[in-house]
């Protein structure tokens, strides 16, 4: 009589469970940090006009001036020595030229200038400045 012995080995799988807690509890972190993330542009308050018109958002490149001096071009802070060189690497990217100045009521009209001026200068198709319509 023979008898067969069977060996027990190590049964070897990936617990799953750990990683898809790990990766919900990651996407759950995300989703509260985004909106904080999205309003760390500076605050601006825009003129009133008339005659504004809602733009299209394709294809812009923003350019915000806050009242203390701040400079962002698309949400990321710029010093003013540095506008052009961030236009230029803007310009390199973008598909048509667009450039939109959000510029704070309170902010010299001669920073402004200097602002559409850089971007004239660097090629830009179309120029503008935003407003909030007048109700």
């Amino acid at each position: 009589m023979r008898v067969h012995t069977v060996k027990s080995g190590i049964i070897a799988e990936i617990n799953m469970i750990p990683l898809i807690d790990v990766s919900l509890i990651l996407l759950i972190i995300f989703m509260v940090i985004t909106p904080f993330l999205v309003q760390s542009q500076i605050q601006v308050s825009l003129p009133k006009a008339a005659t504004g018109v809602k733009g299209g958002e394709d294809n812009v490149i923003k350019v915000q001036l806050g009242a203390d001096g701040e400079i962002t071009v698309d949400g990321k802070p710029v010093k003013l020595p540095r506008l052009e060189n961030e236009l230029i690497l803007r310009f390199a990217k973008a598909y048509k030229k667009t450039v939109l100045v959000e510029a704070d009521k309170s902010v010299p009209v001669e920073r402004v200038v200097r602002v559409l001026d850089a971007a004239k200068k660097l090629g830009a198709g179309k120029v503008g400045i935003a407003v909030k319509p007048e109700n």
